[in-house]
């Protein structure tokens, strides 16, 4: 017996020696690890200053005058937020989930790292969220290799101590939620309650925290939004709720009820091809990509507009911008759907009065405009190979106003679909201020770009007639109730560099007796407006229009006072808006200031003013477009038109508010254009093909 005991006491003593060893091999082995790793044998590590300045891709945001978001420029959606705008209920399910004993370790949780060695993992890793977000700030995704994974692992442990050292724990949270990912375009726990929620992240509910901190494990497996990974989400959202019990931040039937609660999202996607404003925020970023050019941060480097967090605070109202949008789709489809009846009739649609020939020459012009073509252009595909692959049928999603359709149809055949579409722009100025409120370029971004507010220029008819009127009210001392000939006035060959004489009809054909100036503008009257030409000559009509920020070039030759010259919307509402800001022409401004991530004022922006007009003449100007919605060709605003059914959206409009304004159209009606006003603010419509 004693033989027996003393052999138990052998093993015994061989056995606590053994685990001396392990302990102290161990012990050696991470210390040795650590200081390797200090001395950069598995790779370098941050400096000071890397840790003093972690490298954030920040996105840009562009920001209403009402402060709302309008949209952002990124590489990484990543907006910023700071610790008290962090709500307690994300920070407790953070801590409570993720890192239990957070505010007691300094980087390394020892007692959670030997939990995990003992039990080989099974109850979850033991990395901190220091160590997370050393690996999120510095190396990213692990190797594969058990050799690089154990040296990366020895590196965020050294970098999360010194992490400790130099930031306190809120800072630590509040970097590591600015640095996360949750897939659609969220970096960072604001972006990503605003996109699945629809809301800022202090007016999370406990239960939406905990499903934003249940993606922390893994975004795409524990996504709310997708459809394969919903169920494992809310059962991580679960975990999360019991993790939060346990820690004792709430009650278990505080628990058991928001367990028992759906998951419901608000899921708003954000890209820089959708949302509101698409196409004032493409010639934002031109704008910002000049600004950037010529001004440099303090150390002389270039401002990034992808990288650096800038604030851009424009003129835009959201309201309004939501309503003219709306108006556009409204209007727009309801057209659209009178013009496809229409075209029914027509063999050759969408195009009117074209040869064959000529048709086939306007759609290989737009098939050599389309980047498909200049992408095989590129790839040196031959001619006969391009014509051959937009004549192959091919499935492809298409635009309609009842939302995107999938078809099958060859890409010349898509060109010519696309043809069909009717196009419009509008712009809103505010009147004295020259801030855009509201700009549509278009009437689909993601299908038709080109920006029909600040690119796009066409013949402007009628609506170019105040320009004239203005010059001989200014010239002339004319007033509203002075009376002019309607007879034919002929300018003749010689004069102003004519070839031949010049006599514009009127559209109705009808002429004899006298007309007064407000009403000769309101009836939009052809003799009229030649004679006022004539009177002023087309110098001093172009002088004005120049003077009015008309910056395309403009031919002095009388045919322009009807409205031959080709413009941009940008132009034509800059220049009415001269009229009810009492001469002051205002160049339209889109934005106010310019700040850094920190809120910094970087750049201010003051309205360019100059006096184009006498006040005096302005306020007869606008006396005579008054005259044009009062009983002239915008007559329908307030309800009366000669021909109810020529209102092909339906509306009756009814206004009562003072408005005034000019129509114009094209020949074919080729091109619908009115630019109207209110007391404080102009707007300009362009409707064509």
């Amino acid at each position: 017996m004693t033989k027996k005991k003393s052999e138990n006491t052998t093993a015994f003593k061989k056995i606590t020696k053994w685990l001396w060893i392990a302990f102290i091999g161990g012990f050696v082995f991470i210390a040795l690890m650590f200081l390797l790793g200090s001395i950069g044998v598995f790779g370098a590590l941050p400096t000071f200053e890397d840790l003093e300045n972690p490298e954030n891709n920040l996105a840009t945001e562009v920001i209403s005058i009402d402060g709302k978001t309008l949209g952002k420029y990124y590489k990484e959606n990543r907006t910023p937020i700071r610790y008290k705008d962090l709500p307690e209920n994300l920070v407790k399910a953070l801590v409570a989930t993720e890192d239990v004993r957070f505010y007691e370790h300094s980087g390394i949780d020892f007692y959670g790292t030997t939990r995990a060695v003992i039990k080989l993992g099974r109850d979850g890793g033991a990395s901190t969220v220091t160590q997370q977000l050393a690996k999120l700030l510095f190396h990213g995704e692990g190797s594969k290799s058990l050799p690089e994974r154990l040296a990366q692992k020895v590196k965020e442990w050294i970098i999360a101590i010194r992490l400790e050292r130099q930031y306190t724990k809120q800072e630590i949270i509040t970097m590591y939620f600015n640095k996360q990912g949750f897939l659609f375009n969220a970096v960072g726990i604001r972006s990503a309650a605003r996109i699945y929620f629809g809301k800022e992240p202090k007016e999370l509910k406990m239960e939406e925290a905990a499903v934003l901190v249940a993606m922390l494990k893994n975004p795409r497996q524990y996504n709310p939004h997708r459809e394969i990974s919903k169920a494992k989400s809310l059962l991580r959202r679960n975990v999360v709720l019991k993790q939060l019990e346990r820690n004792g931040d709430i009650t278990m039937s505080e628990k058991d009820s928001l367990q028992n609660l759906p998951m419901v999202l608000d899921f708003s996607p954000e890209d820089t091809g959708y949302g509101v404003a698409t196409y004032f925020r493409e010639y934002l970023r031109k704008f910002l990509k000049g600004w950037v050019k010529d001004n440099k941060k303090p150390d002389g480097s270039k401002y990034n507009i992808y990288r650096d967090g800038l604030k851009i605070h424009v003129t835009l109202d959201s309201r309004m911008q939501k309503y003219a949008e709306e108006a556009m789709e409204e209007h727009m489809s309801n057209l659209q759907r009178v013009f496809f009846k229409v075209q029914k009739k027509n063999k050759n649609a969408p195009f009117y009065e074209l040869t064959k020939k000529e048709v086939k020459r306007s759609l290989t012009s737009a098939m050599k405009r389309s980047n498909r073509y200049k992408r095989m252009k590129k790839q040196g595909v031959s001619e006969a190979e391009i014509e051959k692959s937009f004549d192959k049928k091919t499935k492809m999603r298409i635009f309609s106003w009842k939302g995107d359709l999938d078809t099958i149809m060859s890409p010349l055949d898509s060109i010519r679909y696309y043809k069909h579409f009717l196009q419009a722009g509008l712009l809103s100025v505010e009147a004295q201020t020259g801030h855009v409120k509201a700009w549509v370029g278009g009437i689909n971004y993601k299908h038709f770009q080109y920006d029909h507010v600040k690119l796009g220029r066409r013949q402007v008819g009628s609506t170019f007639k105040p320009f004239v009127y203005a010059t001989a009210i200014n010239q002339l001392q004319l007033s509203p109730c002075e009376e002019l000939s309607n007879t034919i006035w002929t300018i003749p060959a010689g004069k102003y560099g004519l070839k031949e004489d010049w006599a514009p009809a009127n559209s109705d054909h009808k002429y004899g007796g006298f007309k007064t100036l407000k009403n000769a503008l309101a009836t939009s009257t052809n003799v009229v407006t030649a004679q006022l030409i004539d009177k002023t000559t087309p110098e001093n009509v172009v002088k004005l229009a120049k003077n009015l920020g008309i910056e395309s070039d403009l031919i002095p030759v009388p045919s322009i006072a009807l409205g031959t010259v080709d413009l941009t919307l940008y132009e034509m509402v800059g220049a009415y808006n001269t009229f009810p800001s009492k001469g002051m022409y205002v160049k339209p401004m889109m934005v106010l200031r310019i700040e850094d991530k920190n809120g910094t004022v970087l750049a201010d922006f003051t309205p360019k003013t100059k006096e184009a007009l006498s006040e005096e003449a302005a306020y007869t100007v606008v006396n005579l477009l008054e005259g044009v919605t009062q009983y002239g060709s915008g007559a329908r605003l307030r309800g009366w038109t000669r021909n109810p059914d020529s209102i092909v959206t339906g509306h009756p409009y009814n206004f009562k508010n003072a408005i005034a304004g000019k129509t114009g159209t094209t020949q074919n009606q080729s091109d619908g254009w009115f630019m109207g006003f209110v007391p404080n603010l102009t707007t300009g419509v362009w409707v064509g093909g």
